[in-house]
């Protein structure tokens, strides 16, 4: 296959990354794409910036075998710990799902706050902090975990009243803050939209962090000469553990779109 023709590696710790996935078929509808999801290593937030790093390397070095163009981290942990160590170690271009969605928040605040939730691992390396004020030092931003978002996404209760409750309880208090700009900083919350929106109201505008990202890489293919405008895609789904449950959860992030998947471990030759 020529460059443009090699599929697309995508990698997370586990299921989250697919809605970065979701974004990026609709997106780039002629690309092929490679996901990896670290089933038997989850989750990365609680594990040390070293271990991460190396988990990540572990994760490219199995996608480059399968042969790839590029590199889509869509997880916030690898991008907010192993970012900058994957681009010096891998010739090929890499996008991660912080920067994107830091860089859309700096455009669509009018107030100068921002709002962020993600997971305690998100919310405890400050990358989505630190990526907003290296744009712009004078925001105001503010930052929350909303760890229960993570199980109610991956048991399809995205329009349950538990999830109303819950959802109020975390983000009542960006009301005080005066927020008018949020960052859905895990990959699980975009499936939570609608109702993270119903909560907030539509004053605050919500920065899905999967789109943002799809359209960077989108970018980026383009200005590489790397962008496959026409042909049919192929989607191939690999996970270090639990195949089964991997497919019946991505079935409600992709609407359906998995037919199969492989078991392969990182960090084997």
């Amino acid at each position: 296959m020529t460059g443009r023709d090699l599929p697309i590696g995508v990698f997370d710790s586990g299921i989250g990354g697919l809605t970065v996935m979701h974004a990026l078929m609709d997106r780039l509808p002629h690309e092929s794409m490679v996901y990896f999801g670290d089933t038997a290593r989850v989750p990365y937030g609680p594990k040390s910036p070293a271990t991460v790093v190396r988990f990540s390397f572990e994760n490219v070095e199995l996608l480059t075998r399968r042969g790839i163009k590029a590199v889509v981290v869509a997880c916030n942990t690898a991008t907010a710990h192993a970012l900058p160590a994957l681009r010096e170690r891998f010739d090929l271009p890499i996008v991660g799902v912080v920067g994107p969605g830091a860089r859309a928040a700096v455009q669509a605040t009018r107030s100068g706050r921002v709002g962020v939730i993600g997971t305690w691992g998100t919310i405890g390396s400050r990358a989505y902090e630190k990526a907003l004020l290296a744009i712009r030092p004078d925001l105001d931003v503010v930052s929350r975990a909303c760890p229960l978002f993570v199980p109610l996404a991956e048991e399809g209760m995205t329009d349950h009243p538990a999830s109303r409750l819950i959802a109020a309880e975390y983000l009542a208090p960006f009301r005080d803050d005066g927020i008018d700009t949020l960052i859905l900083g895990c990959t699980h919350y975009p499936l939570l939209k609608p109702v993270i929106a119903e909560t907030l109201g539509p004053e605050v505008t919500l920065i899905d962090s999967a789109e943002e990202t799809a359209r960077e890489t989108a970018a980026l293919l383009a200005d590489r000469g790397l962008a496959r405008a026409d042909g049919r895609p192929d989607y191939r789904y690999l996970v270090s553990d639990l195949p089964e449950q991997f497919l019946r959860v991505g079935q409600r992030f992709l609407g359906g779109r998995i037919e199969g998947v492989e078991v392969a471990t990182a960090g084997e030759g």
